[in-house]
């Protein structure tokens, strides 16, 4: 599967959820949802994964090696 479906999936099952939940419930709960339903949808997924934490740490806060 390449980058387009899988990110289409993604956001898909991000949007499934916002819209059955609305805003409001902690992030922690909002990740493990996401997780559980992008595993339902046949992909791998490790939100654990230091590299991925430290990545998305470093845009959000602008940080460059």
């Amino acid at each position: 599967m390449h980058e387009n479906p899988i990110s289409k999936e993604i956001v898909d099952a991000a949007f499934k959820i916002h819209t059955k939940l609305g805003p409001g419930l902690l992030e922690s709960v909002y990740e493990i949802l996401l997780a559980h339903e992008i595993k339902c949808r046949g992909l791998l997924i490790n939100f654990n994964e230091e590299l991925i934490r430290n990545g998305i740490s470093r845009v959000v806060n602008g940080l460059e090696e």
